[in-house]
């Protein structure tokens, strides 16, 4: 004689197995990892952007161009020094000076500022938290330039 027990069979749909409880943890710990994951990339997206492209100020700078080049061991930039006078003394000379470096990335005002070497101007430029190789040494990018 079989005892009878009155436990309670899960139904089941012919042809479904049962989930067993590892299979649902997978599963939800897929699910988390997957979520995890598109948060973290949303998070580097947003700190790539800020440091590289985000511009953190722009502004006129006046001067003399003492230099500028194409330069760069794999990346080839244009880079360029213009000095800020302070003060002068007699007959334009400059006694307090300060350097300002930049980068240019338009082939054509590159052209434009190569033929002004030697002359005072004024560059508008945009300033980004950090500088990416390929677009020059410094995070400072000349847009524009006119004489003094």
């Amino acid at each position: 004689m079989k005892p009878e027990t009155n436990a309670v069979k899960p139904e089941t749909k012919p042809g479904k197995p049962v989930a067993s409880t590892w299979t649902v943890f997978r599963k939800k710990l897929r699910r988390t990892l997957y979520l995890l994951s598109v948060i973290v990339l949303f998070i580097l997206a947003i700190l790539v952007y800020w440091r590289y492209f985000y511009t953190y100020s722009d502004g006129y700078r006046a001067g003399l161009l003492q230099k500028f080049s194409h330069k760069g061991t794999i990346f080839k930039t244009y880079e360029g020094e213009l000095i800020l006078s302070s003060v002068a003394g007699g007959s334009n000379v400059v006694i307090a000076s300060e350097k300002f470096f930049f980068s240019v990335t338009d082939k054509k005002l590159a052209s434009h500022l190569d033929t002004l070497q030697g002359k005072n101007v004024i560059v508008h430029y945009v300033q980004k938290n950090s500088a990416l190789i390929w677009k020059g040494d410094t995070p400072y990018y000349v847009d524009s330039v006119r004489l003094r």
